[in-house]
């Protein structure tokens, strides 16, 4: 008996190509982008009384729901551990676990747990097949991504102290040392150029020009992997 219930529960929250499940999705998207204004209009100054306890009713509303929704995926998961560890277990969690800090323990720290509360966003996912493929996609290319992230951040080192050695007696303030150099040479390789740290002595300039070259290259990498990653990813749907 308790294995059909489970059965039947697991058609309802994990497979969507059901009617019920569909309606359950529906559901749980919609209640989602209702939270998630309701988080931002709960931000807005000089609410009145009636509406902020309005707004609390429906919070706790919607953290029973989540709450109760979390619970039965652990249950009719085959791998309760590997569900509760995972990427959607840990958006899940953190979804609804400030709601519970704040209740019981009243700790001025913890209210900085309550912008996990937007984490709500990243449970449509979970619904969403377009969005999912993006996961399915980054699964792909994992390896690629972390290596690329890798070598960026060996590229700022290398540029940061460049620009270090040609600004540093020019500009003693501005490039104090390698570290103060890192903005210049993160928003430099990114193309960004916020214009407010800029070489000004000739090797710097040009120290600057073969950067902003090989910024070029570096940022359309990410574009070129997600791109063959969504490609697999679709191969595989079908």
């Amino acid at each position: 008996m308790n294995s059909k219930i489970k059965k039947q529960l697991w058609g309802i929250l994990e497979d969507n190509t059901t009617k019920k499940g569909r309606y359950f999705d529906y559901f749980i998207q919609t209640l989602i982008l209702l939270s998630l204004a309701s988080f931002a209009i709960d931000t807005l100054p000089d609410l009145s009384i009636a509406l902020r306890k309005s707004l609390h009713i429906f919070e706790t509303i919607s953290i029973i729901i989540f709450s109760v929704e979390y619970i039965l995926r652990v249950y009719v998961s085959k791998h309760p551990f590997r569900y509760i560890f995972s990427f959607y277990g840990i958006i899940d969690l953190l979804s609804i676990l400030p709601f519970y800090l704040s209740k019981f323990l009243d700790l001025r720290f913890l209210r900085a747990f309550r912008i996990f509360r937007v984490f709500r966003a990243l449970k449509l996912i979970r619904y969403n097949k377009a969005l999912n493929r993006f996961r399915l996609g980054f699964l792909i290319v994992r390896e690629e991504i972390i290596l690329f992230f890798l070598v960026t951040l060996v590229l700022i080192f290398i540029t940061s102290a460049g620009i270090y050695f040609f600004e540093n007696e020019a500009q003693p303030e501005v490039f104090k040392s390698v570290f103060h150099s890192a903005w210049w040479s993160i928003v430099t390789l990114t193309t960004v150029g916020y214009g407010d740290v800029y070489p000004i002595t000739l090797g710097g300039k040009i120290f600057t020009f073969f950067v902003l070259m090989i910024g070029v290259g570096l940022v359309t990498v990410p574009a070129g992997l997600v791109a063959t990653a969504l490609s697999k990813a679709r191969e595989n749907e079908a």
